[in-house]
């Protein structure tokens, strides 16, 4: 996406600003890497808790299976049975989403009942007894999340919706030209042959049904006849000048412009799908100008040349900014399907190896790992990872994106 001098001056605010906001709220990444650093690691890889001569390691297991906690209980550095003590761990997610697991034993270890779903990004209360003694162990295990002040946030276009249901079309692409409509342009011709001795119309102009466009002298009367248009529209040619002689060549060609035909040319297996009624945006190829209309018909012939189909559609031109001839790419929408969830593509981000869209809780902005079905060229179905209503940025998520990965936000197992 290209971005504007705003945007990029905009962009750099916002880092700025988001590493001033996290000052002031959480540690900055230099700081949150060194913590990291700091954090125990038990024998299994997992975060130890210790509490005297006792300890608890708790790590997310993930290999083969769903995430879930396992935990490991210890006394002055010794393995002990998982019979031995008892767990629970509380996990309050954003926006005040509050998991608890409970332990149970098995093998040398106690095992988590549920699973740790993504993003594994919360606030963890620990508590476990062991010995007859109640530990208590609280920390922060951020991944995906960052701040981003509202003021900010507003300067810089983030736009938040709430998720809801959509609709998915199933869009074709053609390309076709704009031609006139049958019964709408006319050939203007001498009724008799002669000089002609005026003309009073050129190239460009408006007319309407009955005016004079030009005076010739008849041949056969010697006398003056006046050639009138036979219908209101504009001037698309003019032969016909002042001492030339009218014959059997048209003088004048005159079109009504304020309706023109879109000739679509639809190939192969596109042409069973399009039929009349279907709803298609065309587009100037020019410069991208577009409008909507419908189809209204498919034409029974095929092209000899190129073997397409012709799918006919009517454009309104009251306002003259549509040609005749002019090349046009449209999208034809041949079903819509309402489906229970959808996001923008615009919203949509890539994020480790997940499609995930930024839900925003106040201040803080966090990933949503989604699973999605289908999509067209503005919306996406989702399957997964998102509730009706919660708060997702439409606009702008790509600045939500950078933030977190100069934060460096990510969790440990």
């Amino acid at each position: 996406m290209k971005l504007s001098l705003f945007t990029a001056l905009v962009a750099t605010a916002l880092m700025i600003s988001g590493c001033g906001n996290r000052d002031d709220n959480q540690s900055s990444s230099a700081e949150h890497g060194a913590i990291a650093a700091k954090i125990e690691k038990g024998p299994h890889n997992g975060r130890l808790l210790r509490d005297g001569n006792l300890a608890v390691e708790l790590a997310i297991f993930e290999d083969g299976i769903p995430p879930e906690y396992r935990a490991w209980l210890y006394r002055d550095g010794q393995l002990l049975p998982p019979s031995a003590g008892q767990l629970q761990v509380v996990l309050q997610r954003l926006g005040k989403v509050t998991d608890t697991h409970a332990f149970t034993a098995q093998d040398d270890f106690l095992r988590g009942n549920a699973e740790v779903y993504e993003p594994h990004s919360f606030d963890v209360e620990v508590t476990a007894q062991i010995d007859g003694k109640t530990l208590h162990w609280q920390f922060d295990s951020y991944e995906g999340r960052t701040t981003i002040a509202a003021a900010i946030a507003t300067q810089s276009g983030i736009r938040v919706l709430p998720a809801s249901p959509g609709i998915i079309r199933d869009e074709h692409e053609v390309q076709g030209l704009l031609t006139l409509v049958e019964g709408r342009y006319a050939r203007v011709m001498a009724r008799f042959p002669g000089p002609i001795r005026a003309v009073s119309v050129a190239v460009g102009d408006t007319v309407k049904a009955g005016q004079p466009l030009a005076t010739v002298e008849s041949n056969v009367s010697l006398s003056n006849y006046v050639v009138s248009s036979p219908l209101s529209g504009t001037v698309l040619a003019r032969n016909a000048n002042i001492g030339e002689l009218a014959g059997d060549q048209p003088l004048f060609e005159i079109a009504d412009l304020s309706t023109l035909w879109v000739d679509l040319h639809v190939f192969g297996s596109d042409a069973t799908h399009i039929a009349a009624g279907a709803a298609v945006v065309v587009t100037r190829l020019s410069d991208d100008l577009n409008i909507a209309t419908r189809i209204d018909r498919v034409l029974p012939s095929t092209a000899t040349a190129s073997q397409s189909t012709v799918a006919r559609a009517t454009l309104h031109n009251d306002d003259g900014h549509w040609r005749p001839g002019t090349a046009v790419r449209a999208l034809v929408t041949v079903a819509e399907d309402q489906v229970a969830l959808a996001v923008p593509l615009a919203a949509l981000q890539r994020f480790r190896d997940w499609d995930v869209v930024f839900v925003r809780d106040g201040d803080d902005y966090e990933i949503r790992p989604l699973q999605l079905g289908r999509r067209d060229g503005v919306n996406a179905e989702v399957l997964d990872g998102l509730k009706p209503g919660d708060p997702v940025v439409v606009e702008q998520s790509y600045l939500v994106k950078a933030d977190i990965e100069k934060s460096g936000a990510s969790h440990d197992h």
